[in-house]
């Protein structure tokens, strides 16, 4: 009997140990800056890109990025096609069903994106009829669909194409991340819109970022746990931080 337990655990030691030495096939969306972009190089950016290559390192395995639309970003996953999403996932009961998440590696709030010259009111109520967009398959379109049954809701394949509905006058309004909408409102496109009322607070909208795993993977689910923890204590991770936002978004 002690033969077999020994074998069995030697048989995982050197699963694990193979594991290692493969490359870590990282997905991603791609359309959600400043978290994940593609820059003038035609490469992926952001601090999603950034806190997966730095979580690698930390683990000591090679990184290969993946962009994927959102709407198949967790399916890919239990398909064994990538082995993390790092990609501002935050963790719903029906994503826990079906894939398994990491401690948390930041945090942030929704909130209403729009013209503050037409728009003071931001309930249910004051926004019956008014056309708001946000990325589709999203816990705000989850929000905006159970809150907000008779405002116009337009959800889109990806954040930027919302953003390009508001520019263009398509949309009133759109539900946004608090640091994700940050990069736009500053520019030349988003000069005419700001945040409208507080940060939204509801069960529906969970404030924390994951890395998504697939079930069943929980040696690896540990290291990226510990990577994380790593980069947080070794200043990295605040180094990060610091080059994207100007407070701190952990």
């Amino acid at each position: 009997m002690i033969k077999i337990i020994l074998s069995l655990l030697l048989g995982l030691s050197v699963s694990w140990n193979v594991a290692l030495a493969q490359p870590l096939r990282i997905a991603t969306e791609g359309a959600y800056p400043p978290f994940s972009y593609w820059n003038d190089q035609g490469q992926l950016a952001g601090f999603d890109i950034e806190i997966a290559q730095v979580l690698c390192q930390a683990m000591q395995r090679e990184c290969q990025i993946q962009a994927v639309e959102w709407s198949h970003i967790i399916e890919g996953l239990e398909q064994d096609q990538y082995d993390l999403v790092i990609a501002s996932m935050a963790k719903t009961p029906e994503r826990e069903r079906r894939v398994d998440f990491t401690d948390y590696y930041y945090r942030s709030h929704s909130i209403f994106v729009g013209d503050p010259s037409r728009f003071q009111e931001v309930s249910a109520e004051a926004l019956q009829g008014v056309r708001i967009a946000t990325g589709r398959d999203t816990i705000m379109s989850d929000y905006l669909q159970a809150t907000y049954p008779l405002s116009e809701l337009h959800l889109t394949e990806d954040f930027e194409k919302a953003l390009d509905l508001l520019v263009k006058g398509e949309v009133d309004l759109v539900l946004s991340d608090t640091i994700n909408i940050l990069d736009f409102l500053q520019s030349d496109a988003g000069a005419r819109f700001d945040y409208l009322g507080d940060p939204l607070i509801s069960d529906l909208l969970h404030a924390k970022a994951h890395i998504a795993v697939r079930k069943g993977q929980d040696q690896l689910r540990d290291a990226v746990n510990a990577a994380i923890l790593q980069i947080r204590l070794d200043g990295t991770y605040d180094l990060i931080n610091r080059h994207y936002f100007p407070f701190s978004i952990y």
